[in-house]
């Protein structure tokens, strides 16, 4: 099913300004909160889709890809880019403080939300790392090994029930006031609503019981990915305290720029300089292309500026929707160093009549257009 428009989802337009955003999300995420939801699909799939709305809204660079490229600039879906698919554990760990009051907050450092039994169930946190690839590899995807220093259990610390909340996650306090003895109800203070807490700690480890190693993880870039899309690798982030919910880690891609190709999203962009006697008589010149070279026929009279098109030689889309062009653009080069001998030559031939130029209406609408662009 296609994705709705995030600012038809949120209810706003797009000049609409951050705290107008946030308001609009506040308002759909409450009303369609699975705790006064309980059990309702639908009003789960409302809430799923309001957070990635506001996920997109949100966040300026997002929030600017989208309005140029739509949802084809937010990446893939479930397990690929961030923007789709998220879980409930995502929403809570990413925007849990917009509920304010209403549904609690984070704790020490770490995402959560609360478990039918007023528990809280904690995430770790995101990491977040950069991956450079080549052109080669944005083409083909490839999979890369990369070390991440991320925080996990220590080898010995131990997690056990809370004795404060004895594993409830919150304690009641009961006060004596003039109407009459008052209960209420609060997040335990002791292990902050998870209902546990580190009964022995690792050597080394810090108060949650965690320590910090470097592990190797493996990613598998699609291909046709672009510079600035981000990977979403679930689980793969920092551990959370008392057997949370881990983190995810977030891959950040950058692009290697190709010493003759040039990208333009799926397309990819080729100058090829030609001699006047080639572009004359007519040659046979080598195009570089992602893998290896093509070569391509250019006809005799060809003019400078000309673009030929090699259609399906330039790179995937993300999604699997068939592939970009390269576009190889003709240009002439005039001899700036001439020896005695060339000099003569070009002599004797300049004013041949074959050599006077004659541009063809077809040329001429190619100045009309350049004046255009310059407001001549």
């Amino acid at each position: 099913m296609a994705k709705r428009d995030p600012y038809e989802v949120l209810g706003v337009d797009r000049q609409a300004t951050p705290e107008e955003v946030k308001k609009a999300y506040r308002k759909l995420a409450i009303k369609y909160h699975p705790d006064k939801n309980p059990g309702d699909k639908a009003a789960e799939d409302h809430f799923k889709e309001a957070a990635e709305a506001y996920e997109i809204l949100s966040d300026p660079e997002k929030k600017a890809r989208y309005d140029r490229f739509g949802h084809a600039g937010m990446g893939a879906g479930a397990g690929g880019f961030q923007g789709g698919g998220m879980s409930m554990d995502d929403i809570f760990s990413h925007f849990g403080d917009i509920f304010g009051d209403a549904f609690g907050g984070a704790f020490g450092g770490f995402g959560g939300r609360a478990s039918s039994r007023g528990q809280r169930i904690v995430k770790g946190s995101n990491l977040r790392v950069r991956i450079k690839l080549d052109l080669q590899e944005v083409a083909q995807g490839v999979e890369k090994k990369i070390k991440v220093n991320k925080l996990v259990r220590g080898k010995g610390s131990e997690y056990g029930t809370c004795s404060t909340c004895q594993g409830s996650g919150q304690v009641t306090r009961v006060q004596s006031t003039f109407l009459g003895h008052m209960q209420t109800v609060s997040t335990c203070p002791a292990c902050g609503g998870i209902g546990r807490t580190v009964s022995k700690r690792a050597p080394g480890s810090d108060e949650h019981g965690l320590v910090r190693e470097e592990r190797i993880v493996d990613v598998r870039i699609p291909a046709g990915v672009e510079e600035g899309m981000q990977l979403n690798i679930s689980g793969m982030g920092n551990e959370a305290p008392a057997g949370g919910v881990p983190g995810d880690l977030l891959v950040v891609i950058e692009e290697e720029p190709h010493q003759e190709l040039k990208r333009d999203g799926m397309h990819l962009h080729y100058e090829a300089f030609l001699n006047v006697a080639d572009a004359a008589l007519g040659c046979a010149i080598e195009v570089p292309l992602i893998n290896g070279k093509a070569k391509v026929k250019v006809e005799p009279g060809t003019q400078s500026g000309r673009t030929m098109r090699l259609r399906g030689k330039g790179l995937p889309d993300v999604h699997g929707r068939g592939h970009g062009d390269l576009f190889v653009h003709l240009m002439v080069w005039t001899p700036t160093d001439l020896s005695k001998e060339e000099r003569t030559v070009l002599e004797k031939l300049r004013n041949s009549p074959g050599l006077q130029p004659k541009p063809s209406s077809k040329d001429r609408g190619f100045f009309e257009k350049v004046r255009e662009m310059f407001g001549g």
